[in-house]
């Protein structure tokens, strides 16, 4: 009978790329980590690693294997959920990732509601940008992601992984309030030659924001960068900024800056992802509809 957790080692070293990787990922050292891969070899009797410069490469018979083990991951899981679906008390835990203007929205109420309703379960919250975190869930690095999608900008899909919407809203162009008002301002188009804050290359906020502008017949002058929201607010709201802010970030809070509606289609859709196999735990369901309600 092969180790499973030494298949579970090698499918982290599919996933991750270097050994370093998958032993930072499971608490492991790199010489631990070499060690199970070694045993594996001699429990299968085949080579699954060739050595490539300083990596290495799993052969045809270990991407057998890495399939397999995935899914035996995926009934163990299911199996799990069945398990706990069985009792009356809901209990459990959901690691989920979030991102910003989500965690600040959404998941205070959230928690307090969980917290309320279904003591036992136990909810543990990390920020990650909506790309990286589809892609550490279906690595079942986290039980769940609440991720965004912008107007003609898919989210990356997963095998294992659903989708369920949970809102939408508004994205609008932020500018100084009036007592820092920038004179001639009312749509986008005005906005050519004004300086701009987005989020760093390579968030599909930051990709939509420049195809509204390129659209609006202008390159814009990006002189700030920075994934946080808040940090962005306080750029315009000085007279510093403008930029397109979802409508979200005013959840809770008042709008501090004047905001001017776009054209068409602007509307950014917040949905959760879990993989396939968990998604019938009770820990997960509840977390969800609380999730659904707060978001409503």
């Amino acid at each position: 009978m092969l180790d499973a957790r030494r298949l579970r080692i090698l499918r982290e070293l599919k996933i991750r790329g270097t050994l370093a990787e998958v032993a930072s990922a499971m608490n492991f050292s790199p010489s631990s980590v070499s060690q199970q891969l070694a045993l594996l070899e001699k429990e299968t009797g085949v080579e699954l690693l060739r050595k490539v410069g300083r990596r290495v490469q799993l052969t045809p018979q270990a991407e057998i294997l890495v399939a397999q083990t995935a899914a035996m991951l995926e009934i163990l899981e299911s199996a799990e959920a069945t398990l706990a679906a069985s009792l009356t008390a809901v209990t459990g835990s959901v690691r989920v990732a979030v991102f910003q203007s989500a965690a600040l929205a959404l998941m205070p109420d959230a928690l307090s509601l969980m917290r309320s309703r279904y003591p036992e379960v136990r909810v543990e919250m990390v920020q990650r940008e909506p790309e990286t975190a589809l892609y550490e869930t279906w690595a079942r690095d986290f039980d769940m992601v609440v991720a965004e999608e912008y107007p003609a900008h898919a989210a990356p899909r997963h095998p294992e992984l659903d989708k369920k919407w949970l809102t939408s809203d508004a994205v609008s162009l932020a500018v100084p309030p009036l007592a820092r008002q920038i004179h001639g301002v009312e749509s986008i188009e005005d906005a050519h030659d004004l300086p701009w804050v987005m989020e760093p290359a390579g968030a599909a906020s930051r990709h939509w924001a420049l195809q509204r502008c390129r659209i609006a017949g202008f390159e814009p002058d990006v002189r700030y960068e920075t994934a946080d929201l808040q940090a962005q607010i306080r750029l315009i709201e000085s007279g510093n900024a403008v930029a397109l802010m979802p409508e979200l970030v005013w959840a809770g809070r008042e709008t501090s800056c004047r905001l001017l509606a776009l054209a068409g289609d602007a509307r950014r859709s917040i949905f959760t992802s879990v993989r396939d196999s968990g998604a019938h735990h009770p820990a997960t369901v509840a977390f969800r509809e609380v999730l659904e309600e707060v978001a409503a």
